[in-house]
């Protein structure tokens, strides 16, 4: 009983992303890879509700292929082309090798709106009570057609012109619906800060160095916006990191970028020199990861080298 019920809760929270109940030949999706065959590999379409489809062994590389595993693995995500789709027989045939670049940019994006509209619809479903699909019947899709989008929409909701206008008028939506949905919109979809950050090196073999060093970084700090506050750390001398958060990242890559001006002017001017690096960009919580490592160990091994100074007498 208690199996039944889970499955059954489960699949009212199911449903493919999109009105189509399958993607059109020369549609690009996303797709999980399941299982490697002889014929080729063997995925789920994620956008799709998880329907089964074929990477065909042909269609995975315009190179001759000498290992299957080095082009695709069990449990990863990949972009491809569908080729042919048998409604009936729910045959989905799909390529990899077709794919342009410009075709995965599209996807990406058009797969992380979709994937956020998703979550959005699936968590009022849980906390209403409804299935998936009939929300999907009666917001989603209908936003799709008005908006170009949904997630188009739902920033709309969340924005000032959303205190004019009303997304939802015309459809089948009762207020308190309506009010959950609005409130976990603003949650999930409400802008997130990113880190922008740049790698410089400074140094100053003048009479003033390190003052003149010190006077420089100053000058960068002093760049900062409300919007975008610098903050200048010393990774290991001549290295220093410069890190700023902000919701709005061309403005923090504008400040960054101006306060390298500054430092380099600044040092400059006292006989020293800049070299940028790494340009100021927004990076990923990977990257974040290996600098704090990098810090981490530095600080040890700075511990130690100060741990091995004599004892005075």
């Amino acid at each position: 009983m208690g199996t039944l019920k889970y499955n059954a809760e489960t699949s009212n929270l199911r449903c493919r992303f999109y009105e189509n109940q399958f993607p059109e030949p020369e549609e690009v999706v996303m797709v999980n890879v399941t299982e490697i065959g002889e014929m080729g590999a063997y995925v789920t379409l994620i956008e799709y509700d998880d329907i089964e489809g074929m990477i065909l062994l042909s269609e995975l590389s315009r190179r001759r292929i000498r290992s299957i595993n080095k082009l695709v693995r069990v449990n990863r995500t990949e972009i491809v082309m569908v080729i042919r789709v048998d409604k009936e027989k729910g045959y989905i045939d799909l390529s990899k090798r077709r794919v342009d670049p410009e075709d995965v940019v599209k996807c990406e994006e058009r797969y992380n709106k979709a994937k956020a509209v998703h979550s959005v619809l699936r968590h009022v479903a849980e906390v209403k009570g409804q299935r998936l699909e009939t929300l999907y019947q009666k917001i989603g899709w209908p936003l799709y057609k008005k908006y170009g989008h949904a997630y188009d929409a739902f920033k709309i909701a969340i924005s000032e012109e959303g205190n004019e206008k009303d997304i939802f008028e015309g459809l089948d939506i009762d207020e308190e619906a309506k009010s959950t949905l609005t409130t976990y919109i603003k949650r999930r979809l409400a802008p997130q800060p990113v880190k922008i950050r740049s790698d410089i090196e400074v140094t100053c073999f003048t009479y003033e160095g390190i003052d003149a060093i010190k006077e420089a970084l100053a000058a960068g700090e002093d760049c900062s916006v409300s919007e975008a506050p610098i903050k200048i750390k010393l990774i290991a001398p001549p290295m220093y990191v410069m890190t700023s958060m902000t919701l709005d990242k061309d403005q923090g890559v504008e400040a960054m970028q101006k306060a390298i001006e500054a430092i380099g002017a600044s040092v400059k001017s006292k006989g020293g020199s800049l070299d940028v690096k790494m340009a100021p960009k927004a990076v990923t919580l990977r990257e974040e990861s290996e600098l704090q490592a990098m810090l981490d160990r530095l600080a040890l091994e700075q511990e130690e080298v100060d741990g091995d100074a004599p004892a005075d007498a």
